[in-house]
């Protein structure tokens, strides 16, 4: 029986990334009909295949489709990336097969303008969301999280990106920095966030606008309990200066989880440019779903 057979009558999307892993029981006709979600992210497994048999045990014997850090030479097995361009074909006709029945997306690389760049997991969601016709074909799209992205899109495929550490820079602010102690609240879309922004969209000063945030805390110039919202403020503003840099699109597409995608939103509209917020779980089911009706 060929591994499109195997297909036909469902599988299992997983979206693994470096700290959780999300799961999908898709029905031949592509609907979720079960899920779950937990904190075995690939830095946490030692023992891949028993990781990928408990997904079975919970979702039941179907073939994996998995994407994301899963991938990566820190995953299950190193799927290669492939270079921009590229689009859901690209994708498709490079899996990795771990198993008879479990493939791994590539991850997309970008290697030009005396740069490089790479994404995993990304590629699926930003694809995705072309393939439900939330995305048009001709768009820049910002994809918040740990490492954002800023993806061109030409022709519903993905030409060039390019990657800002903003996420991974306000965790270690906050766990390792001396304004650890300012950070531990909420972050919001307040008007201390929107404050940041301004203030990052205005001037080029991050690593001392940065320290001013405890000095302004110790002089009583500004209130502890906007300090959270602020920082991150300052360090999504200066990321959205840098998606300025970008051609622009009428809108920018913001894709991503809701917590994230509002601050991004806000920001934008701080910059007087006009966000469209949209989910990525929708976008990556719409995505690997495509990916699976190639399979062959």
């Amino acid at each position: 029986m060929g591994k499109a057979m195997r297909w036909a009558d469902g599988f299992i999307a997983v979206d693994w990334g470096t700290t959780n892993r999300r799961a999908y029981l898709l029905d031949a006709t592509g609907h979720r009909t079960d899920e779950f979600e937990d904190a075995k992210g690939v830095l946490t497994v030692t023992d891949f295949p028993a990781a990928v048999a408990e997904i079975r045990e919970r979702l039941g014997d179907r073939p994996l489709l998995l994407a994301g850090m899963i991938g990566s030479n820190k995953g299950w097995v190193e799927a290669p990336y492939v270079p921009c361009p590229a689009g859901i074909d690209e994708l498709a006709a490079n899996l990795t097969w771990a198993g008879e029945r479990e493939a791994i997306v590539p991850g997309v690389s970008y290697i030009g303008q005396g740069r490089a760049d790479v994404m995993r997991g990304e590629e699926v969601q930003l694809l995705g969301g072309v393939a439900a016709g939330l995305v048009a074909k001709e768009a820049l799209v910002c994809h918040p999280g740990t490492h954002n992205k800023w993806a061109l899109l030409r022709g519903g495929i993905i030409k060039t990106f390019g990657t800002v550490m903003t996420g991974e820079l306000f965790s270690l602010l906050k766990d390792h920095s001396i304004l650890a102690d300012l950070l531990a609240g909420p972050v919001e879309p307040n008007d201390a966030f929107k404050r940041g922004v301004r203030s990052a969209l205005e001037n080029d000063l991050l690593p001392a606008s940065l320290f001013g945030v405890r000095a302004g805390v110790l002089l009583g110039q500004t209130n502890k309990d906007d300090a959270a919202s602020y920082v991150s403020g300052l360090l999504v503003g200066t990321d959205v200066r840098i998606g300025l840099t970008w051609p622009m699109a009428a809108r920018i597409m913001v894709i991503g989880r809701p917590e994230l995608t509002r601050l991004y939103a806000a920001a934008i509209g701080e910059a007087g440019r006009e966000a469209v917020e949209l989910d990525g779980e929708q976008c990556f089911l719409a995505g690997i779903q495509e990916i699976a009706k190639r399979i062959s």
